[in-house]
């Protein structure tokens, strides 16, 4: 395609630098304009990012800083596979980037009447949407085939908005609730429980929305995806360790409601109230990173005697 320079001197440093990009390797002027284009982008959702590290000591943003940079790994590790045939996706990527700028307004305009989390999951899609449109657009649909899971682990970078993420809260409280109950049961801890309620002999207890272990889940599933992704050579295998990860989870909290329990009541009561509470879990999410683990070994044997077969 050749633009239309007119012989007026204005033209100059705009023939230059054409003719400069056009003397360019394909590959390198392709990069070079998907850097500028990520340049664009960071100042485009400049504001967002800021939300993101402002919001990194929230209880459940704080993995968010960290998926740009696992996502960016994947990438550089299978550069040569994803980007070996690279092409151009001018039409679809043009409507990703439309589509992600438009949610992007759409987001300003409701601003006032969402709440805080809704605003920041609305804007962190639509910066999604707009970069994953400009992948497409410079290096075309079967290099983003190749790179799909780099790219949808992006999305792990948009948090849920309330009315999931309520839903889910519920649901996880209420798995915790039953995986404790099941746990005194085990103990022979004789107790009445009513909802969220256990009534136990000179003690009662509730199991709150923060004893849910939804921040805990959320890390025990991104750390089972990166897993399966590296040591586990099936779909069928990285689904089911990620699956695992959910009851893994429920056990975990489940064990760590029924521990400071019985310690509560067996040992001292203000047990419950201390630093082992409110900061005590550490030592039951290394337990249940173990437990991933296992799972992640048990598979991987599974797959291997599978190919043996063959």
């Amino acid at each position: 395609m050749r633009l239309p320079f007119s012989k007026n001197s204005d033209d100059g440093p705009a023939r230059a630098a054409y003719a400069a990009l056009k003397a360019l390797p394909r590959a390198t002027a392709r990069n070079m304009l998907f850097i500028v284009f990520n340049i664009a982008f960071a100042l485009l959702f400049r504001g967002a990012f800021g939300l993101i590290f402002s919001q990194t000591e929230a209880e459940l943003y704080s993995h968010i800083v960290l998926i740009p940079f696992v996502s960016a790994y994947f990438l550089y590790s299978e550069r040569r596979v994803i980007f070996s045939t690279p092409g151009s996706g001018a039409c679809s990527g043009l409507f990703f980037i439309a589509a992600g700028f438009s949610l992007f307004i759409f987001g300003k305009v409701l601003a006032p009447s969402l709440g805080a989390n809704d605003r920041f999951s609305l804007t962190m899609l639509s910066a999604f949407v707009f970069w994953a449109g400009g992948f497409l657009l410079f290096y075309g649909a079967q290099v983003l085939r190749k790179a799909a899971f780099p790219v949808l682990f992006l999305l792990f970078a948009v948090p849920l908005p309330d009315i999931l993420m309520e839903n889910i809260i519920y649901a996880m409280q209420s798995g915790s609730t039953e995986a404790a109950g099941a746990l005194f049961k085990i103990a022979g801890v004789p107790y009445f429980r009513e909802g969220f309620i256990f009534q136990l002999p000179g003690l009662n207890i509730e199991v709150a929305k923060e004893c849910s272990g939804i921040r805990s889940s959320l890390s025990l599933i991104i750390t089972g995806v990166i897993a399966g992704r590296l040591y586990l050579k099936t779909f069928p295998g990285r689904a089911a360790l990620v699956a695992l990860a959910l009851p893994i989870t429920l056990f975990k909290n489940g064990l760590r409601i029924a521990v400071l329990t019985l310690l509560g009541l067996y040992v001292d009561e203000r047990l419950l109230h201390g630093p082992l509470h409110s900061r005590g879990g550490i030592p039951f999410f290394i337990l249940a990173l173990l437990f991933l683990g296992l799972a992640l070994l048990g598979i991987k044997r599974l797959e291997k005697r599978k190919r043996g077969r063959q």
